[in-house]
């Protein structure tokens, strides 16, 4: 179905994958990807509908009530999504392809970040062999009562563009292992990679309706939110859609998890060895040119020490190089389509009249004429309220924020309504952890930034609900049921 090498298309998508069978649209809508650098369209494919979604929910639906995967031993779905991982694995190369060549992501970081979608995939296989679906407890009376870990159901997986696979393995791998059923929609700008996933977990031989993959637009997502056979909506994506989703699914109940957008903090707390921290910083601060949820967007610094922080760090901001996403030299690509280049226009004008300080970047790169790009943007002297400190951007522009003492650097890192990532730099790791734990923040590093899929990932208050990754990503796709045995 799927076919690209060194960012060519050789063969673009024309069927969806429902029931185990690749079947024919229910119309004929399409929809257009373009090249975030040439902005020329790359291919077209169908667009789902809400018959083709109204399809992919009944298989599900019967897979999960009727099929074999929610029953079978966890040992057996631990060698499907194997199997799975084994597949993707050997298809590395195209899927770093398709993330370079649909969002601009450069191919030396593609190529590094892809092989978590396999992770992924045999990570839950071996950790659904030693967790215990079943736990025997007795009552104080002496009954038995035996605790169930179930699968919730038919889950609707909505992922976004900026990371397409690996946000999409993250729900799938998941769900997949804990028993549920799957329909999953990716963002229409994006959909290579889940078509990908489908056709490595078709060759896989999971049973017919586990996994079905309908893209589709606005209409088409919204359907499936509200659809009354879907038991849990995974969502990653903007805050703004989240709560639309939390809002929809309220009104049944269904189950939800939404990893939504952030405004995170890296906080250089006054001991902290500038020079060791830039190299995390130029990685963190702008990855994929800060289209990235967690992107480190705000730096805290001592405001004594913000001049020889701004010595070090802009200068090298400077030297990023920006560029064709498919020269393994480039740093920094392209923002993802013209929509996302003018938003971040529009918020480094507004970083300007509101008085912020822009000392690196804030146009666009010269002799570039096509291609949605970006300088690298740095301000200095911004504060709090600042609407470039408080929403998300999602893209390469970071705030420098100075702070008088620790306890004014952690007023700043929590002014905001977002918590879902952080870093605090220090030479003393106790100092450094103990600030850590005063911020209101899912996940923090320090002296650096790590995301581990292994390990939680999520967010506090308008960075969302639940967690991906680790054990806490499987507990997410189970219900729980008490069953009392009496006399």
């Amino acid at each position: 179905m799927v076919k690209l090498t060194q960012g060519r298309i050789l063969q673009a998508p024309e069927r969806f994958f429902i029931n185990g069978d690749w079947v024919e649209p229910a119309s004929d809508r399409r929809l257009d990807v373009i090249s975030p650098v040439s902005e020329a369209r790359l291919f077209s494919y169908p667009e789902g509908c809400v018959t083709d979604m109204d399809r992919a929910v009944a298989a599900a639906r019967s897979a999960f009530d009727v099929g074999p995967w929610p029953q079978m031993p966890a040992a057996h779905r631990a060698a499907a999504l194997r199997r799975v991982a084994s597949l993707i694995s050997e298809r590395l190369e195209e899927i770093a392809w398709a993330w370079t060549t649909q969002v601009g992501a450069p191919i030396s970081l593609t190529r590094k970040l892809v092989p978590q979608n396999a992770t992924l995939f045999s990570y839950y296989a071996d950790l659904i062999e030693r967790t215990p679906f079943t736990d025997h407890r007795r009552r104080d009376d002496g009954g038995e009562v035996r605790v169930l870990r179930e699968p919730v159901g038919v889950c609707a997986a909505i992922s976004p563009w900026n990371a397409p696979m690996v946000l999409l393995s993250y729900k799938i791998a998941a769900g997949l292992a804990a028993g549920c059923t799957m329909v999953a929609k990716p963002s229409p700008e994006t959909p290579l990679e889940a078509y990908i996933m489908a056709e490595c977990i078709e060759a896989a031989g999971l049973p017919r309706g586990v996994f079905n993959l309908v893209p589709g637009g606005r209409e088409a997502g919204d359907h499936l939110v509200r659809h009354r056979d879907i038991d849990k909506v995974a969502f990653t994506g903007s805050t703004a859609v989240g709560k639309h989703i939390m809002r929809v699914c309220s009104e049944r109940l269904a189950r939800v998890s939404l990893e939504l957008g952030g405004k995170s903090a890296a906080v250089m707390l006054p001991d902290a060895d500038f020079a060791k921290a830039l190299p995390s910083l130029m990685v963190y601060c702008m990855p994929i040119a800060g289209q990235v949820c967690f992107s480190l967007t705000r730096l805290l610094v001592p405001q004594t020490r913000k001049q020889e922080f701004l010595d070090i760090f802009v200068p090298a901001v400077r030297q990023i190089k920006l560029g064709d996403p498919a020269d393994p030299a480039t740093q920094m690509g392209p923002l993802a389509m013209a929509r996302q280049r003018d938003r971040v226009e529009a918020y480094i004008a507004a970083g300007r009249a509101g008085g912020a300080q822009l000392v690196c970047g804030g146009a666009r790169p010269k002799g570039r004429e096509t291609g949605y790009f970006i300088e690298p943007t740095v301000f200095a002297n911004v504060t709090p309220e600042m609407v470039i400190a408080q929403e998300e951007i999602f893209g390469p522009v970071v705030s420098v924020i100075g702070y008088s003492d620790e306890d004014d650097a952690l007023r700043k890192a929590n002014a905001t309504d977002y918590g879902l990532n952080g870093a605090v730099y220090s030479r003393d790791t106790d100092r450094a952890f103990a600030f850590a734990r005063r911020m209101r923040t899912g996940g923090l590093t320090i002296n650096g930034l790590i995301v581990d899929p292994k390990h939680p990932f999520g967010g506090y208050r308008q960075s969302g609900m639940g967690r991906e990754g680790g054990p806490e990503g499987l507990d997410s796709y189970l219900e729980v049921k008490t069953v009392h045995i009496a006399g």
